[in-house]
């Protein structure tokens, strides 16, 4: 048991959130530089370097400069192993940011030194409230013109309800710092400048705030400014409290420069002493403790075609207890048959290694022959339980897509098919049409634009998209459970009666007016705003 909890205490589970092009995916690449993964950091946006992100492996990711699916990496540092969750940074994939921040255990927020709290902030941060995620907050873009360190405090504060306290404090001038103060070690950290675009880890001298060697390196001026800020931060601000972070009350806060390799190794160095270790896990069982021997795991995220060339599929699952062996066997809930883990696989994007063993908070990758979904639990044989089931977003935005090649439909199926188990889409089929075409529902319209992409990339085959006038989706029963039918069913050409792959009955509608029209001409229909036996997010 000693060996399961000393790797236990050694695991850090952790997404990056923040609103598009905050810096998710550069701040990533920099940990993974200071962790030793990689030696050269590729620059996200940088058209100098041929050099992508490690974390942006899909072909559509590297052009558009933006992460479309989640990321696993793992790598070390010192004596940690840490599993990061790159998540999509577009409001179009909230849902399959939320079903990574199921498998998680703490979450970094990013905020953009001038545009500060922005929309999908707000969201992302919303759901890890919700899950009680403590949050930890790094300022990036501090190379640039932006908002006052004390002004972002507040912003925190006012717009999101959370208080904060610094770690650090960046010395100089809006958009010319050229260093931190780190407030727990009581330290000066001075930056030398960066000629290698981030691309290198940055050399800094350290020093005491009473030191006059440094005092003199910083001028008479931003010394003076650091020594009132310090003391206003000691005297006025938040007192550091770990309880209140670990129930997402206080959030730490750091400041630096992703691009510039800014503060990033002394972001990297607190966080990994303060964030929590794996904690236990709601299931029909009770909690289960990570320190419980028998395995469990879950399956948070489906990824076709990661290497092109083998055309496979992997279930990434998120250990939640015990140790995990290659070959073992485990029971999987929903199919109630015991499968055996042959294939799995460890990842730094999509470069992967077999892994023999791996514990609580270990993200791993299992060859899917088709028989994963997401939300499915793996235990132990002996103790069948299952975890808490994941919620669903309704979808917003409809097409109708087709092959345009007809002899490709074989390939349009499956592809289709394997993009909804992924959950990157919903499938319906219209009632009375054939299986020429489909109805595609998302959360978001770039989805659309991915699903065409992949299609054509993974599997050869252009398709027609006609985009539908409905823009809200309704399950349907009968209080006293009979069937409904587009006969039974008053209105139903109002909008579009379709089947969900479980072949529940759906109705498309385009507005909330037309969905009050058939509610009140069919008054012991029940509507639903997901399938009834899953919760909405």
């Amino acid at each position: 048991m000693s060996q399961l909890t000393d790797e236990i205490k050694r695991r850090r589970t952790f997404a990056i959130i923040s609103h598009p092009d905050a810096g998710k995916t550069t701040l990533t690449e920099k940990l993974l530089l200071y962790g030793g993964a990689i030696h050269l950091a590729g620059s996200v946006k940088s058209r100098k370097t041929a050099h992508h992100a490690v974390s942006d492996w899909m072909e559509i990711e590297k052009q558009r400069g933006i992460s479309v699916t989640s990321s696993v990496l793992q790598f070390n540092y010192g004596d940690y192993c840490i599993n990061i969750l790159d998540t999509p940074g577009h409001q179009d994939f909230s849902e399959d940011t939320y079903r990574t921040l199921m498998a998680v255990d703490s979450a970094v927020m990013i905020i953009d030194v001038a545009k500060g709290v922005e929309a999908q902030t707000k969201k992302l941060f919303k759901v890890c409230k919700q899950r009680g995620i403590p949050i930890f907050t790094f300022v990036n873009k501090l190379d640039r013109f932006g908002k006052a360190p004390i002004d972002l405090m507040d912003e925190l504060e006012n717009v999101l309800g959370i208080r904060s306290y610094p770690m650090n404090w960046p010395i100089g001038t809006d958009g010319k710092y050229f260093g931190v103060y780190d407030r727990q070690k009581k330290q000066i950290e001075l930056f030398e400048d960066d000629t290698t675009h981030g691309q290198n880890t940055r050399a800094s001298v350290t020093g005491s705030l009473d030191d006059p060697e440094f005092a003199k390196m910083l001028g008479a001026e931003a010394h003076q400014t650091l020594m009132d800020d310090i003391e206003l931060l000691d005297m006025a601000g938040e007192d550091f409290d770990l309880e209140k972070v670990a129930r997402g009350e206080l959030t730490p806060m750091f400041f630096g420069s992703a691009m510039t390799n800014f503060g990033v190794q002394n972001f990297l160095e607190e966080y990994l002493k303060l964030a929590p270790e794996p904690q236990a896990r709601q299931s029909s069982d009770g909690l289960i403790s990570p320190e419980d021997d028998k395995f469990s795991a879950f399956v948070f995220k489906i990824q076709a075609n990661m290497n092109p060339a083998h055309r496979d599929r992997l279930a990434f699952i998120r250990i939640c207890s015990g140790k995990f062996e290659r070959g073992m066997s485990v029971y999987h809930k929903r199919s109630g048959k015991a499968i055996k883990l042959a294939q799995p696989q460890q990842f730094m994007a999509q470069d992967r290694q077999i892994v023999e063993e791996a514990y609580p908070g270990d993200i791993v990758g299992l060859f899917d022959p088709g028989i994963f979904g997401i939300g499915d639990t793996l235990c132990d044989n002996s103790r069948k339980f299952e975890y808490e089931a994941f919620p669903v977003f309704p979808p917003e935005k409809f097409a109708r897509v087709s092959a345009k090649d007809t002899m490709k439909r074989k390939q349009f199926v499956k592809g289709i098919e394997q993009l909804t188990q992924e959950g990157a889409i919903q499938l319906f089929r219209q009632a009375g049409a054939g299986m020429d075409s489909f109805i595609v529902g998302t959360v978001g319209t770039l989805q659309f634009e991915v699903l065409e992409y992949r299609l054509k990339n993974e599997y050869g085959v252009d398709i027609e998209m006609n985009m539908q006038p409905y823009e809200v989706a309704r399950w349907m029963t009968y209080e006293d459970d009979r069937e409904v039918t587009p006969a039974s069913l008053r209105g139903a050409d109002r909008g579009m009666f379709v089947y969900d792959r479980r072949e529940n009955p759906v109705l498309l509608v385009s507005n909330e007016w037309a969905l009050g029209w058939i509610t009140d001409n069919n008054p012991d229909l029940e509507l639903h705003t997901v399938p009834v036996d899953r919760k909405e997010v």
